[in-house]
């Protein structure tokens, strides 16, 4: 595996609550991983949330001798749910606070996914397609028939999710196996760049950049240029 990955603020947020890890060697019993997080609640809470998933994830990886994928991830994130909760009941700055959560693991041609929010993961060959589902407000309704996709685009309650880690004592997070071609490209993501770009134009810019940070770079250029209402969090992978 290769990958990079960069986090930008955006355009209208003086902070930046996204955070990100990649590696494409060996953590733990892990061959790699890959994680975005994009932290919510008060000034500094979202980016306490999503920096404490994040290390709390990584450290009972590095820790754990169990070599399911799943199952290292299933128990890492009740970890990192259970420490953002309690802090979150125990300081007042931290209170709601809680974070998305997507991450990857490639071991051989499976990939190894699981999401909490709606932060995303696409595959992308010749096409790209989404693996993830959104824990949304406005997916539901889009699941349930309620409303059209694109009207959901610029839905004034788009940012309301249904499901987060750290804001409950339990977690539900969503888990798919996916299997993986040769020089398939693996993108994760915040909404901050979901929100900005359509899929077909992220798809067009990593096909025609293979140079990996070129892709995220202009990515991310593109998401500013259209606004950059959030920050903005890529990591961009190829197998």
């Amino acid at each position: 595996m290769k990958s990079d990955g960069k986090t930008d603020v955006g355009k209208k947020r003086t902070q930046n609550q996204d955070s990100i890890f990649f590696t494409d060697v060996s953590i733990g019993p892990l061959p790699n991983l890959y994680i975005v997080a994009d932290g919510m609640g008060g000034h500094k809470a979202g980016d306490v949330a999503s920096k404490t998933a994040i290390e709390c994830v990584t450290e009972y990886i590095r820790e754990s001798t169990i070599s399911n994928p799943v199952t290292v991830l299933k128990r890492a994130i009740i970890y990192a749910n259970d420490k953002i909760y309690k802090m979150s009941r125990e300081k007042e700055d931290y209170s709601g606070m809680g974070t998305t959560f997507v991450a990857a693991v490639v071991d051989e041609n499976n990939m190894y996914v699981v999401n909490i929010g709606d932060s995303r993961l696409y595959v992308i060959d010749d096409m790209i397609r989404q693996v993830t589902l959104d824990h949304s407000l406005v997916e539901e309704l889009i699941r349930t028939g309620q409303l059209d996709r694109n009207r959901g685009r610029n839905h004034p309650e788009k940012n309301i999710i249904t499901r987060a880690l750290g804001i409950a004592q339990e977690v539900t997070p969503d888990f798919f196996e996916i299997t993986l071609k040769e020089n398939d490209k693996i993108l994760l993501c915040s909404d901050g760049l979901s929100n900005m770009i359509e899929d077909d134009e992220m798809k067009d810019i990593i096909l025609e950049n293979q140079n990996l940070e070129d892709a995220v770079n202009k990515m991310i250029d593109r998401a500013n240029y259209y606004g950059g209402k959030d920050n903005i969090s890529v990591i961009l992978a190829v197998k």
